[in-house]
């Protein structure tokens, strides 16, 4: 379960980062997730939640952001939803294509510090 080295990792960025801006406390940690990023949203928040225990980050939350998968689709010309993360076909007229614009997404976006 690589999501529990996830987590660590995530921990020691936002440690360094409160330490730089002389923050006492991070209160919530919000990311943004897409499902081809590789990562399970619920093993990732579990992961968190045993990663946190006896560190200075036991009360912190992690706020993940649901990233869906849009594609570039050629014949729309436009940014589309997919039919499904199995299928990256433009939802609207169902080319396929494989220009990915988001969806990989495994990104920290705020910290709520105090």
């Amino acid at each position: 379960m690589h999501e529990l080295s996830i987590a660590l990792s995530l921990l020691d960025l936002v440690a360094e980062e409160a330490e730089r801006q002389g923050a006492d406390r991070v209160l919530e940690i919000h990311l943004k997730l897409g499902p081809l990023s590789g990562v399970v949203k619920e093993a990732l928040l579990g992961s968190f939640e045993l990663a946190r225990e006896n560190t200075p980050f036991a009360e912190t939350q992690l706020v993940i952001e649901d990233v869906p998968v849009r594609v570039l689709c050629p014949t729309c010309r436009t940014t589309r939803t997919v039919v499904s993360i199995q299928e990256l076909c433009c939802e609207e007229c169902g080319t396929p294509t494989p220009d990915v614009v988001s969806g990989r997404d495994l990104e920290v976006v705020a910290l709520e510090v105090q």
